[in-house]
């Protein structure tokens, strides 16, 4: 049984993060408060044998000022990507309430909006290949707060929302070909505790 130690993190502020806009799959790009959080961050990451980010520009730009302070080559997988926001991908909270009348407050969702269970079905993929690459190792995954939310939540944790450069601990256990076991480990912020931000609220992806 190999047991490798994954960390997940958020990426830095997005310029639709600052407007308080749902992102999804849009590939909105950091501010530059978010291009100052990752190279803050990257003071307090922990060492990792590999880097890994989602493709959206985001966390892609994130991974690669982490990556850039530790010498090792930033990889990418798109299976890291946020959940699809569907019909909501642009639009303000305000904006979603006016379309869509009491969604929020009971937790619906529109059209196109990604399912939990189709949300694990790739990040699952990606965790499982990551535990075959490196057993035993330590890896850092850029990302984002659904994905991370969604893990929380698959691991039996009661989630809750993520600031940028927030993430998550997860401990991997298994036989060497088997999906392995992923239980949640500690929460970290790599920022300072001032500095956390969000979105315009903290429920937004």
């Amino acid at each position: 049984m190999s047991h490798t130690r994954l960390t997940v993190v958020r990426h830095g502020q997005s310029t639709w993060n600052a407007t308080g806009r749902w992102q999804g799959h849009a590939d909105a790009p950091l501010s530059e408060l978010g291009e100052a959080q990752a190279a803050r961050a990257a003071e307090a990451a922990p060492a990792v044998d590999a880097i890994w980010a989602s493709d959206l520009e985001r966390a892609r730009t994130t991974g690669q000022i982490l990556a850039d302070a530790t010498g090792l080559p930033l990889q990418v997988d798109p299976r890291w990507r946020e959940r699809n926001a569907g019909e909501w991908t642009g639009l303000t909270r305000d904006e979603i309430e006016r379309g869509w009348p009491g969604y929020l407050a009971t937790h619906r969702r529109p059209a196109g909006f990604e399912r939990d269970e189709e949300v694990l079905r790739r990040v699952l993929e990606a965790v499982r290949d990551l535990h075959v690459a490196y057993p035993g190792g330590q890896l850092l995954v850029v990302s984002h707060g659904g994905v991370l939310r969604a893990l929380e939540r698959h691991a039996g944790a009661t989630d809750r929302a993520f600031p940028n450069l927030g993430g998550r601990v997860f401990e991997l256990d298994g036989e060497e070909g088997e999906p392995p076991v992923v239980t949640n480990g500690e929460r970290l912020f790599l920022l300072g505790t001032d500095e956390a931000t969000y979105t315009s609220t903290p429920q937004q992806l």
